[in-house]
């Protein structure tokens, strides 16, 4: 005899099962036979891959998920063509694609928010091409070419936020147009970045306002919060005025100065005062700034080239707050580089007195703190003068 108490639980289990929907990803793409496709999901913390298939002659394929509470990203993938996509309830969504174009080769059923983000991947890419373009072009200097790749930036910016963010804010699309990018010359740079330009911290707001009316208490709706503010604390970094060098003397150790030791690119502990006998550059400093943080690193290159050989050494300190793009951007770099995980809240930036960002400092051979940027006319000489 089977006994109705243990009969409830198990209706109870199967009803919570059955209580999320589920949406469908479905369609074909041509010439793709006996390739992967890979169906990702983009969350907060990177992507994952919830299915694949090896596709046959036809290309067709058929993916299911769980429905969220709020719209989550997607994309289908075979190598690098991607397409994204965005779900946020029981829908289907079919498509169809042509490998190995299907990045812009593709078409999209009944769905208002996909087609959205495709003409945003379209843009993005024609933004990519442009810029590379101007880059590559050997007859504009350099200073020239940034100017150029900053206008075309600000343009697309301008139109994006006219014609898809402020027009409708709550919509997954324009959260997808927050997170756009382009790629120059194997370098990453954030079309909207908070961190570096005060306009984009509101455009982050517009989003995130919305969302918590929309999808309250949504993990994302809190990340654009948490990024609109991270903005603001790092403008006020690095449009704060250089202070003279002004040390707390209690902080300092025998070695003549305050030791730092945090994880470099390479997942090892480095401190400051191991660098003894060498002349060292103690330097503060915030990839996501752009434009400014490339220009900067290939002026330190060329003091590290110059110099290295002689006992010239880089002991550069990250202030960003996202570890996988500080990696990125110091896969190359042949000094030093460590990430401080506090960032701007540091207890290094305020026993150095650090009041903008980037802030550098000469150490000489003997682990004695000599100067600070404010303080130097010709950093050549100073180097030369110490080694």
């Amino acid at each position: 005899m089977i006994h109705y108490k243990y009969i409830i639980p198990v209706l109870l289990c199967l009803l919570a099962s059955c209580g999320k929907g589920k949406f469908h990803v479905n369609g074909e793409i041509t010439n793709a036979k006996d390739s992967v496709l890979y169906f990702e999901h983009n969350g907060l913390d990177g992507f994952k891959v919830l299915d694949s298939v090896k596709l046959d002659t036809d290309g067709k394929f058929n993916f299911t998920g769980n429905q969220a509470d709020n719209p989550e990203f997607y994309r289908l993938r075979i190598a690098g063509q991607i397409i994204n996509l965005a779900i946020d309830s029981t829908e289907t969504v079919e498509v169809k694609a042509s490998y190995p174009l299907m990045a812009t080769n593709y078409e999209l059923g009944k769905s208002y928010e996909n087609e959205k983000i495709r003409e945003l991947a379209l843009r993005q890419i024609e933004l990519q091409t442009q810029c590379q373009a101007v880059a590559n072009n050997p007859s504009i200097s350099a200073d020239s070419s940034l100017t150029v790749i900053n206008s075309l930036i600000e343009q697309y910016k301008l139109d994006v936020s006219r014609n898809y963010i402020y027009k409708e804010p709550m919509k997954a699309y324009a959260y997808f147009a927050l997170f756009q990018y382009i790629v120059i010359n194997n370098n990453a740079r954030l079309i909207f970045n908070p961190r570096e330009n005060a306009g984009d911290i509101k455009v982050f707001g517009a989003v995130a306002t919305n969302w918590d009316t929309f999808y309250p208490n949504s993990e994302r709706g809190q990340n654009l919060h948490n990024i609109a503010i991270q903005g603001m604390k790092d403008q006020r970094i690095v449009k704060s005025n250089s202070q003279p060098l002004n040390i707390d003397a209690s902080k300092v150790v025998n070695s003549g100065l305050i030791d730092i030791a945090l994880m470099d690119n390479k997942g090892k502990i480095r401190r400051l005062s191991d660098l003894k006998g060498k002349v060292v550059m103690l330097d503060f400093h915030v990839f996501s700034t752009g434009s400014e943080s490339t220009k900067r690193i290939m002026s330190m290159r060329d003091l590290y080239n110059k110099y290295h050989d002689r006992g010239f050494e880089i002991y550069q300190v990250s202030l960003d707050n996202n570890e996988h793009f500080w990696k990125t951007q110091t896969a190359n770099l042949p000094w030093i580089s460590v990430f401080d995980p506090d960032g701007i809240d540091s207890h290094n930036i305020v026993n150095y007195n650090v009041h903008t960002a980037p802030t550098f400092f000469l150490i000489d051979r003997n682990n004695v703190l000599q100067k600070r940027d404010v303080q130097i006319e010709n950093l050549d000489a100073e180097i030369q003068a110490m080694l």
